[in-house]
């Protein structure tokens, strides 16, 4: 019998998100799933293309062959430009088998086969939550990015059907990867939980959002909810913040400016995994009540980390939360306020979403993407 030869692919790679020390929800993706995915293949060689210097540590293997070209891509014109001259111009030169874009931006003047991955479509739904221009250059190109796509990966079934429905595209192309979550994230010692709560929140309990500071992750409800529940809280907690103010919109600091314990809101600014997990671990639950999301990375590492979680009632989440969180209608503050006071003074209900989640968690975990997103790659290979 003869063996089969596997044909060695040169597999180009987007990885302008991968910035050392500064990973958020798409880089995470592109930093977990990559990492695994050199590792399990080390026959193919990953040409990794970044828009300036990168760090040594996201090399996570000898079969990675980094590639620095600009200009840096951090504007629509930016973008237009890095996608459809240089990006072209090194999958032509390194004779690229597929083009796999983790952010969704494709090179539409390409003809290599191409995947890429849709996180959401938030950007079709609420618009006026992006500066003009990006909302310009989403909405103009990434329908075309999804025609052109040879498959499309996506991290929830919601977003899937998103995409069939506002593209157009046939339900067979797209793959449903799913995310998953650091597995440093983990329950703490009550000894942690004392000392982080006096290093971020002066001892106090406290609720607790992760994430940039973007309209749709619904701070303005969320700040409206904490007064509401604050009126009859007889345990003194706070809310603390986690997530840079990138996006600190007009009427998120009226909000916040007008509220009535708006002392009792702390902010941290950026912090490190080491550091969220302890804060994560040491809440009394997590309270991530976007208006929209593709799936929710937070969600599940609060699952991990035996934190109770408040979550929303809309698009992805309820698939992802299952009956391991209390869900809320997002655009209603006194029922985000309902429920923190449930989490609070319900203690066998707050257990049981522990419990519940340390096995959600189990559904949704990195090793579980790649395989996911290595199949849909296989896919798209196959003449």
């Amino acid at each position: 019998m003869h063996s089969i030869k596997v044909k060695v692919l040169n597999i180009a790679v987007n990885t302008r998100l991968l910035l050392h020390g500064r990973l958020e929800g798409i880089g995470w993706f592109t930093y977990e799933n990559l990492k695994r995915m050199v590792l399990s293949h080390p026959e193919h060689t990953f040409y990794f293309i970044f828009d300036r210097p990168f760090h040594q540590s996201f090399i996570f293997s000898e079969n990675v062959k980094p590639i620095v070209i600009g200009p840096q891509a951090r504007h629509p014109l930016l973008y237009f430009l890095w996608f459809e001259i240089s990006i072209r111009y090194v999958l032509w030169k390194i004779k690229a088998d597929i083009f796999f874009s983790p952010d969704g931006y494709l090179s539409l003047g390409s003809k290599v086969k191409a995947i890429n991955v849709f996180h959401d479509l938030n950007f079709e739904h609420y618009p006026k939550d992006l500066p003009l221009a990006e909302r310009l250059y989403y909405r103009t190109f990434f329908k075309r990015y999804a025609r052109k796509a040879s498959r499309i990966a996506t991290v929830s079934e919601y977003s899937k059907q998103d995409i069939v429905k506002q593209y157009n595209i046939k339900p067979a192309l797209i793959d449903v990867v799913y995310n998953g979550a650091n597995e440093a994230y983990k329950p703490v010692d009550e000894e942690i939980r004392n000392i982080t709560r006096k290093k971020y929140t002066q001892g106090r309990p406290y609720f607790f959002f992760i994430g940039s500071l973007h309209p749709r992750k619904n701070l303005v409800n969320l700040f409206r909810a904490f007064d509401l529940f604050k009126e009859n809280d007889k345990q003194d907690h706070v809310l603390l913040i986690v997530g840079a103010k990138k996006w600190w919109t007009g009427e998120i600091a009226d909000v916040f400016n007008n509220m009535k314990f708006k002392d009792l809101v702390f902010f941290t600014g950026r912090l490190e995994t080491d550091e969220i997990k302890n804060v994560m671990g040491s809440a009394a639950a997590l309270t991530y009540v976007s208006y929209f999301e593709g799936f929710g990375i937070p969600i599940v590492e609060a699952f991990r980390c035996g934190t109770p979680v408040i979550s929303s009632n809309v698009t992805s989440m309820p698939e992802v939360c299952g009956d391991a969180a209390l869900l809320v209608n997002p655009f209603q503050p006194d029922d985000i306020a309902r429920a923190m006071r449930t989490v609070v003074t319900d203690k066998a209900l707050a257990n049981k979403l522990i419990s519940n989640g340390y096995k959600r968690a189990e559904i949704f975990t990195w090793d579980k993407s790649s395989e996911r997103l290595w199949n849909c790659i296989e896919k798209a290979i196959q003449p």
